[in-house]
C-alpha cells in the first residue's frame, strides 16, 4: 500500500510540473488515499485477507520448527529442511500474489471514482493531499461515498 500511496504522490508532482504552465479552468482536486482506503470496507476486507494470509505463513514456520526439533538424524533434518525450504518459496509467492492483487484491486476502485468525481467536479486534475501546499479542492469524502455507493 505504501507503493502505492508513493505512485500516486510522484504521479500527482508529475501532473502539477508539466501543468503548471497552462490555466486550469476547472481546478485542481485532491485526495487523502490513506482515508479513503481506512473507510473502504473492500479495502478493509482486503487487508484482512492479506493479513490472514501473513498469519497462516507465520503459522505454518512455528509447526515446521516444531517437527524440525522432533527430528534425530542429520540426514532427516537436511531433508526436511529442504522440503519446508521449497514450500515456504511456494507459499511465500502465493501470499506476495495475493498481496498484490488485493493492493492492484483497490486501488483500481479508488481510482475509477476519483476519476467520476473528476468528471463530475469538471476537475483537471486529481493530486495525493500531500502535494497540495494551498488552494485545490478536496475529493476525499466524495471518493469515499462513491465506493460505499457502488457508482
Amino acid at each position: 500500500m505504501k507503493k502505492i500511496r508513493l505512485a500516486m504522490t510522484l504521479l500527482g508532482c508529475g501532473l502539477l510540473l508539466s501543468g503548471i504552465n497552462q490555466a486550469f479552468a476547472g481546478g485542481i482536486g485532491y485526495i487523502d488515499y490513506g482515508k479513503v482506503q481506512e473507510n473502504y470496507p473492500l479495502a478493509q476486507q482486503a487487508i484482512k485477507e492479506v493479513d490472514a494470509k501473513a498469519l497462516e505463513l507465520q503459522q505454518f514456520m512455528v509447526d515446521k520448527e516444531k517437527q524440525y526439533k522432533a527430528l534425530d538424524t542429520p540426514l532427516k533434518k537436511q531433508n526436511f529442511e529442504e522440503a519446508t525450504s521449497r514450500e515456504l518459496d511456494a507459499k511465500q509467492d502465493e501470499y506476495a500474489r495475493l498481496r498484490t492483487q488485493k493492493e492492484e484491486m483497490v486501488y483500481n476502485n479508488i481510482q475509477a471514482a476519483a476519476k467520476k468525481v473528476l468528471v463530475e467536479q469538471g476537475l483537471d486534475a486529481i493530486l495525493d493531499y500531500r502535494v497540495i501546499f494551498v488552494g485545490g479542492v478536496d475529493i476525499t469524502n466524495q471518493v469515499i461515498q462513491k465506493l460505499k455507493s457502488g457508482n
